[in-house]
């Protein structure tokens, strides 16, 4: 993150801290309390997900937990290089300190913010004026979520079939094989080309595994539309909380009013109730009035903390740095999953080019 090192045995110190994924989950569940405007970038999936069949799903998988390694790597990348984000003093602390950083966390209070935010943004509320861009992310980021979970099913389905046709071949080279001790002439031939069909059946356990890689590109997209969703949510959040502050803030001034000049601009209860039983002494609406006074700087202090201007302008500026990056990662993982792709029925092609050869020396 740019922070200087005196020497290279501090270095050496800071850079063989160990981590647990859990604590990763404490640092991000911090930068989205701290940093409600960011798209906090995602950590990668706990236990697998959209595997194929053949594919262990156990999360103590070498592989798996290799990839996951990976990807926590990418994360802590993400992080360090956001121009908001690596400027945290947590976040230097997660990276230098073996123990004390979480003491550190901690007493900023973010848990608390955090059991808070979770309840506020599960509740339903309706926003009056709702922010026309940030209902069209929102969507944008449900819609990108399914597109991106579709993708990954239909690859796990692909995966599966082609697993099956490479390792048929090998039924290819069992016959060849059995069949080249039954004859003199063409024994050779038959041999040779039950050797390529294993080879090309073997090789299908490399080529999927080296497929995963782009698989967990794309399922960082899909974890990623949550955390878009989740600045959306949070705006409409800030925004009912504006509205509802100035509506309580109008209604207060008008009780205000009402109390100093003993005019009712609309039925109440009360209103009857003074009718039919008396008006309130002035020592009482002397101290109802006085209440209402300081309940209503109170409620212009709320108004002026909730406003939204600042959090849509840092919020706005933060989502489109996202989409620029989310276009060009995902264009390029795409093209290296062509070109994957495209290189793996070129080595089928070589193979069945071999075993012609091998036909052809019968």
């Amino acid at each position: 993150i740019g922070t200087p090192f005196e020497n290279e045995a501090a270095y050496a110190k800071y850079n063989s801290l160990w981590r647990r994924y859990s604590e990763f989950e404490i640092l991000r569940n911090y930068l989205l309390v701290t940093y409600p405007f960011i798209v906090v970038p995602p950590l990668p999936e706990k236990r697998a997900e959209f595997v194929w069949h053949k594919l262990s799903a156990d999360n103590m998988d070498p592989d798996f937990v290799e990839r996951r390694r990976v990807g926590l790597e990418n994360f802590l990348l993400r992080v360090a290089s956001h121009s908001v984000l690596s400027n945290d003093k947590i976040l230097y602390h997660f990276l230098t300190e073996e123990h004390r950083w979480k003491e550190v966390v901690y007493e900023t209070g973010f848990q608390a913010k955090a059991d808070s935010r979770i309840k506020a943004l599960s509740a339903t509320f309706k926003v009056k004026n709702p922010d026309k861009r940030f209902t069209e992310m929102k969507h944008y980021s449900d819609e990108l979520q399914s597109l991106t979970s579709q993708l990954l099913r239909v690859r796990a389905r692909v995966a599966d079939r082609l697993y099956g046709v490479y390792k048929v071949h090998g039924n290819y080279g069992r016959v060849f094989s059995e069949w080249s001790a039954l004859e003199k002439e063409m024994g050779d031939g038959l041999q040779s080309a039950g050797h390529h069909m294993d080879a090309y059946a073997a090789s299908v356990d490399d080529i999927l595994e080296e497929e995963e890689h782009y698989a967990d590109q794309l399922k960082e997209y899909l974890f990623y539309a949550e955390a878009l969703r989740a600045v959306c949510r949070k705006h409409e959040l800030t925004q009912y909380e504006l509205e509802t502050a100035s509506s309580d803030l109008i209604f207060k001034k008008q009780q205000r009013e009402e109390l100093a000049t003993g005019m009712v601009r609309t039925f109440s209860f009360k209103g009857m109730t003074n009718k039919l039983f008396g008006q309130e002494t002035p020592e009482q609406r002397e101290a109802k009035l006085s209440l209402l006074e300081e309940q209503i700087v109170q409620g212009e202090e709320t108004v002026t903390e909730k406003t939204v201007a600042e959090y849509v302008k840092g919020a706005w500026v933060d989502m489109q740095r996202f989409k620029e990056q989310k276009d060009r990662d995902l264009r390029e993982a795409l093209i290296g999953y062509a070109i994957m792709q495209i290189s793996m029925c070129k080595k089928g092609i070589q193979v069945w080019t071999n075993a012609k050869e091998c036909f052809h020396k019968m």
